[in-house]
């Protein structure tokens, strides 16, 4: 099989890409124009790309960018999420397979890695990816080409690839739960995607392009916008577009403190609150509090209870007591949570979360 024509620069209107890119990556924020920068400056090369953030910050749309920027934007974007696939069928998707390779094979299979050949790969959640499929993922990487699951000869490519993850990739080669190899593969450029509450500001500018992308109107208040600011965003700008579509579901026109209150779930006390009130932590787990008696949300506001934000709340909440606790020094902090080093970093890094600036070994 003749290798692949290499893809060259294809003739575009000037504001195509620049259009593709402020819908993909919006925000006036410094923060936001800054990654926009790079995004540009990394679409003129072909070189692998490590996209590193909180889950629902939008690495994938930094993918779809980057890929919209670049000479490979006529050809596919393929987007696999590495951890929403089967273990048994992993391979086949990714790499293909020739017809009879396993029971009920009846016809060769095109991977996902072929089908983005001229364009660019995403592999999102790519620390989810088994450590034999790492090992051919290497491959690709090094030869640019695939092997389908019983083919007898490489298959040459010609693709652009982009690792997504919200975990720790040094921290997982360190636990021997990534290989090093790839991930030095993978990190030739590293972008790191911030969390919502770090360029918060760019939340009015959200709300206004999910409403209108949904072909609706809404108008945020100053006193909404504050409340907006105040949230912690736990699911970053998916958190926010969701909040916009229900908006738009219960035909709510003007978002105010009010409005938002509503479409952001029951009020509770807060955790922060409950962590440093009149009954610490250390002292309610001395105790061995039974989950019944810990007063975190009233007995009536249980049922529409997200239960996943309250413990990430929750969670973060901790870490950030005993950051405060041990003078920000990480290693000390770990110990009190009963965590590894490695383990603690991978979970700040996840939540956006950094040790104050007196201490951070």
């Amino acid at each position: 099989m003749p290798a692949p024509r290499r893809l060259r620069p294809a003739p575009v209107q000037p504001d195509q890409p620049e259009a593709a890119l402020a819908a993909l990556l919006v925000g006036g924020s410094s923060t936001m124009q800054e990654l926009r920068s790079r995004v540009r400056q990394l679409a003129r090369s072909d070189a692998t790309v490590l996209v590193t953030g909180p889950t629902g910050a939008g690495k994938e749309n930094v993918a779809r960018a980057l890929h919209a920027m670049s000479a490979r934007a006529p050809g596919p974007f393929e987007a696999v999420n590495c951890g929403a696939i089967p273990a048994h069928l992993a391979e086949s998707e990714l790499f293909g397979a020739e017809a009879g390779a396993y029971t009920g094979a009846v016809r060769a299979r095109r991977g996902r890695i072929a089908a983005a050949n001229g364009g660019t790969l995403l592999l999102d959640e790519i620390g989810e990816l088994s450590l034999e499929l790492q090992v051919k993922l290497l491959r690709v990487l090094e030869c640019r080409e695939v092997e389908p699951l019983g083919g007898r000869a490489p298959v040459p490519v010609d693709v652009r690839i982009i690792a997504a993850t919200n975990r720790d990739l040094e921290a997982m080669v360190a636990d021997g739960r990534f290989r090093a190899d790839l991930y030095w593969r993978l990190a030739v450029v590293t972008l790191e995607v911030p969390p919502l509450v770090h360029h918060a500001e760019d939340i009015p500018l959200l709300v206004d392009h999910f409403a209108r992308t949904r072909g609706a109107s809404l108008r945020l208040t100053e006193d909404g916008a504050a409340a907006l600011a105040r949230h912690g965003w736990p699911g970053n700008v998916r958190e926010l577009r969701n909040l916009v579509e229900r908006a738009i579901a219960f035909e709510e026109h003007l978002l105010d403190t009010e409005t938002i209150g509503r479409l952001l779930g029951p009020r509770r006390r807060s955790v922060e609150a409950w962590l440093h009130g009149s009954e610490p932590l250390a002292s309610a787990r001395l105790r061995r509090c039974e989950p019944a008696t810990l007063p975190l949300v009233a007995e009536e506001e249980l049922r529409p209870l997200v239960l996943k934000a309250l413990l990430a709340e929750a969670e973060a909440a901790i870490i950030r007591q005993a950051l405060e606790a041990s003078g920000g020094t990480v290693a000390q902090s770990a110990r009190m949570l009963g965590l590894k080093r490695t383990t603690l970093v991978e979970k700040m890094k996840r939540m956006g979360l950094a040790a104050p600036a007196q201490g951070r070994a």
